[in-house]
């Protein structure tokens, strides 16, 4: 997702300033990686370049000056291109985790145990997902839910994978030939 899209559907509700964009960030998307301060300040800069954003006032403060961003109209077509195109589909096609097996088989290792480390490590991860799934509010469910799916997913690859292992390893002795 891009951060500088995010900024526009933020801004699109009304101006604000980089701190409000960043509070905002943090608490609809960012728990559990927030957005430091120089990175709003570079996207909005960016923003603010592309003519997406104009400066719609300048606050005195205690410190330095807070400016106020406000969307221009072709941050809202943008804004409103970007949402309304569907984003691709992410395949695996180079995934490291299949690429260590075949490294595994081809080097003499065991294919089954770099299988089961993995297997472990999701299951790990699908437990601690499942906790905050369950004391969290709707954000939370709905990250983790999306989170624990493709978690599901990559352990029916490792199933299918460790059933295939033999085959695999036989065809990887044969192209050693």
């Amino acid at each position: 997702m891009s951060l500088g899209q995010l900024f526009l559907g933020l801004l699109e509700t009304q101006p604000r300033h980089g701190y409000d964009i960043k509070r905002l960030h943090d608490e609809h998307f960012g728990r559990d990686r927030g957005l430091h301060y120089g990175q709003v300040y570079a996207t909005l800069s960016r923003l603010l370049k592309n003519g997406l954003v104009v400066v719609d006032g300048v606050e005195a403060g205690d410190g330095p000056e807070r400016k106020r961003y406000a969307i221009t109209d072709a941050g809202v077509t943008d804004f409103a291109n970007w949402l309304a195109h569907p984003e691709s589909p992410q395949p695996y096609l180079q995934s490291t985790l299949y690429q260590k097996v075949v490294l595994a088989l081809l080097t003499g290792r065991s294919g089954a145990d770099v299988l089961d480390a993995q297997r472990a490590e999701h299951l790990k991860e699908m437990r601690e997902l499942t906790r905050r799934k369950l004391t969290g509010d709707l954000t939370d469910q709905l990250i983790c839910d999306h989170a624990l799916f493709h978690l599901e997913a990559d352990l029916r690859w490792l199933e299918l994978t460790a059933a295939r292992l033999d085959e695999l390893a036989a065809r990887i002795t044969e192209s050693q030939r």
